[in-house]
C-alpha cells in the first residue's frame, strides 16, 4: 500500500492528482502545515518534516517531481509521461521543471513575505519584487498555451500537473489575476478533470 503524507495544498498535491489519475489505492495522512511544529511524531518518518513524503513499501521519496516522475515509472507504465524517443519528451521535461524551479521560487518569496512571516517581518516591497517576477515567468506560460489544450501537444501529462499546482497556488492566495487569457481557459480544463476533483475531495477534511 502506498502512503503518501499531505498537508491541504503543499506541494504534496501535485501527488495527490497524479495518485488519483493513475487510480492507484493508497493511504493519505493529511496534517496541519508545518507538520514538524503540528506533528512531531512525523519526523520519525521523515526527519525533514517536510511534505510530500511517500512510502512505497520499503522505499520514501520527499520531492514532488521525483515522486511523480517515479509514480508514472512504477506504478503507471509511463501514462502521464514521456520517454528520450518520444518527440515531446523535451518539452515534457523542461515543463515538468519548470512548474518547480521557475513558478515555486518566487512564489515563496510571495507566501514568505506576505502571508506566513508574522506582521512584524512582512516586507511587501520584496513580496511586489518577487511578484513581477511571476508576472514574467507566467508569460512564457501563456505563450505556450495560446493554441495548445495541454503542455504537451498529445496529452495530458505530469508537466500539467507540475505546472497546474503552481496555478493553483497562484488563485489560491489571491494572484489569479495575474494569468492571461490562454492560462485562465488551460486552468479550468485542470480543475475539471475528475482526478483533480477528487484530489481536492480527499484533502479537504470531513
Amino acid at each position: 500500500m502506498l502512503h503518501l503524507y499531505h498537508c491541504t495544498n503543499a506541494r504534496s498535491f501535485r501527488v495527490l492528482w497524479l495518485l488519483e489519475e493513475l487510480g492507484l489505492p493508497y493511504e493519505l495522512h493529511v496534517m496541519e502545515f508545518p507538520p514538524r511544529q503540528h506533528t512531531p511524531d512525523y519526523l520519525a518518518i521523515n526527519p525533514q518534516g517536510t511534505v510530500p513524503y511517500l512510502v512505497d513499501g520499503g522505499t520514501g521519496l520527499s520531492e514532488s517531481i521525483a515522486i511523480l516522475q517515479y509514480l508514472d515509472s512504477v506504478h503507471g507504465q509511463q501514462r502521464f509521461s514521456f520517454v528520450p524517443e518520444d518527440k515531446d519528451y523535451a518539452a515534457w521535461l523542461n515543463w515538468l521543471l519548470y512548474g518547480e524551479a521557475s513558478l515555486m521560487p518566487p512564489l515563496a518569496v510571495i507566501l514568505r513575505y506576505r502571508l506566513f512571516t508574522p506582521p512584524e517581518g512582512r516586507n511587501e516591497a520584496v513580496a511586489a519584487a518577487y511578484e513581477a517576477i511571476l508576472r514574467e515567468r507566467l508569460g512564457s506560460l501563456e505563450r505556450a498555451l495560446a493554441d495548445a489544450e495541454f503542455l504537451c501537444p498529445t496529452h495530458f501529462s505530469s508537466a500539467d500537473i507540475s505546472v497546474g499546482y503552481a496555478l493553483l497556488l497562484i488563485r489560491a492566495i489571491g494572484l489569479g489575476a495575474l494569468l492571461g487569457e490562454a492560462t485562465s481557459r488551460y486552468w479550468q480544463r485542470l480543475e475539471s478533470r475528475p482526478a483533480f476533483r477528487a484530489a481536492l475531495a480527499r484533502q479537504t477534511p470531513r
